[in-house]
């Protein structure tokens, strides 16, 4: 019969058990921004000419800026009729369109002159933008590393209070290493909607880029020697 340490302790293997916790803060690493594109006309096929030329338009100048745009997505589109209120009859008085962008930059000086120029764009909505870090960044690694040596030293203390030592690692628990919110309320006055004419260009807008905190916690449980009490 082998001597093997029980996972809940005997006078022989005491057991201790520990958490260890990270919370440690890096710069952001994507912004996300959320794009609009608007058209309105009396009939259908003129709303949608207009909303195909400034999708265009914002997918031409998202593209012109190569490596520094990560990722360029469409999502919803639609076009929806407007009814007459005034009468009885279904009568379409103008056709709504709509087209939603997803651009995603790693490069915020770019970021700044990119969302002052999309603003500019007539009858175009823009929000954000939404600080990231990527969901295999380092700093969710770091930041477990640093959990779990937390947890190793707390143990160690619990430990030398005992005038003992620790020999062995029983159990190593992940409990959770997640990035925590991180989405900001579109700055007032900032990256809002432009409807109308487009004005002559506006200086590049100056965006502060807003840390991000990654956290991390583990259970940590170890056999250490008998004490003498």
């Amino acid at each position: 019969m082998t001597d093997t340490p029980l996972s809940y302790g005997t006078p022989e293997h005491p057991r201790v058990a520990v958490r260890g916790e990270a919370r440690l803060e890096f710069d952001p690493e994507t912004a996300r921004l959320g794009i609009t594109v608007s058209a309105r006309g009396k009939d259908r096929r003129n709303a949608l000419d207009d909303l195909t030329r400034r999708n265009d338009r914002v997918l031409e100048l998202a593209r012109s800026y190569g490596q520094a745009m990560e990722k360029l997505e469409t999502g919803a589109f639609s076009i929806t009729p407007e009814l007459d209120q005034q009468g009885r009859n279904e009568k379409i008085r103008a056709y709504h369109g709509r087209v939603h962008i997803t651009a995603v930059l790693n490069d915020f000086t770019a970021l700044g002159e990119f969302t002052t120029r999309i603003a500019d764009l007539e009858m175009t909505h823009i929000n954000g933008p939404w600080w990231n870090l990527r969901p295999d960044s380092p700093a969710h690694a770091e930041a477990r590393r640093q959990a779990v040596r937390e947890a190793v030293q707390r143990a160690r203390e619990y430990a030398g209070a005992l005038d003992t030592h620790l020999t062995a690692l029983v159990e190593l628990a992940d409990i959770g290493a997640e990035n925590a919110p991180t989405a900001l309320p579109a700055p007032p006055g900032g990256a809002r909607a432009a409807y109308g004419a487009a004005a002559p260009q506006a200086p590049a807008l100056n965006l502060e880029p807003q840390r991000q905190t990654v956290y991390a916690r583990v259970n940590a449980r170890f056999i250490m020697a008998p004490p003498k009490l």
